[in-house]
């Protein structure tokens, strides 16, 4: 996002009308309509807060709030009053799926409290995320647990030591599309690795 047009939306307010945008297009250079790929409602609504100089962006989405792990897995896992975007970002990136990561950045840079509320209850404290650090109640030292599913780690051992050994085994596995979360070029942790992904590309392109 390089610019926001914000004349209309003033006027529209200032004659006491409620404003109604697309959350996920705009216009690119060539004056082409595009869209802002995933989660781009997420960061169109704190784009505009940061624009408007809005107390806070409210996010209403399918859950209540921020939760230090998804509930739908732990039973007993808690909502989260208010947290850091320093920590909600690492979250994001690390599999949460309450807010995009984009729109988690820009509300950090722009210093836009964001509060999540659930768009089927009446709670209206759900959880704000704002530049306070070490917001969590009780002082606890972990905020919350995210995870992501159908991952697989392996090892393989004795490989080659050189690079075009590691360029043949992990060319396959782009060209099929298949995403590395992380590789270590360490025997122990190589082989395994190698040898599930291999196995998950005989079977995408077979």
């Amino acid at each position: 996002i390089q610019h926001i047009d914000d004349g209309a939306i003033y006027r529209a307010l200032s004659a006491g009308k409620v404003v109604i945008v697309a959350g996920f297009q705009g216009v690119d250079e060539a004056g082409d309509i595009t869209t802002l790929g995933r989660g781009g409602s997420d960061t169109t609504a704190v784009a505009l807060a940061a624009v408007l100089k809005a107390d806070e962006c409210q996010i209403y989405t399918d859950v209540d709030g921020v939760y230090t792990t998804d509930p739908r897995i732990e039973p007993r896992a808690r909502k989260l009053e208010q947290i850091s975007f320093v920590e909600m970002l690492e979250m994001a990136s690390l599999g949460s799926k309450v807010l995009q990561i984009r729109s988690v950045e820009f509300a950090g840079k722009y210093h836009v409290p964001v509060r999540v509320l659930s768009s089927f209850s009446d709670d209206e404290t759900g959880t704000l995320i704002s530049s306070v650090e070490g917001a969590i109640i009780e002082a606890t030292h972990v905020t919350g647990i995210a995870f992501t599913r159908d991952e697989v780690m392996i090892q393989l051992m004795h490989l080659p030591d050189d690079m075009n050994t590691l360029y043949q085994i992990l060319r396959p596995i782009g060209c099929a599309d298949i995403s590395l979360d992380m590789v270590r070029k360490r025997a122990m942790m190589m082989v395994q690795l190698i040898l599930v992904l291999l196995c998950l590309i005989k079977k995408k392109i077979g």
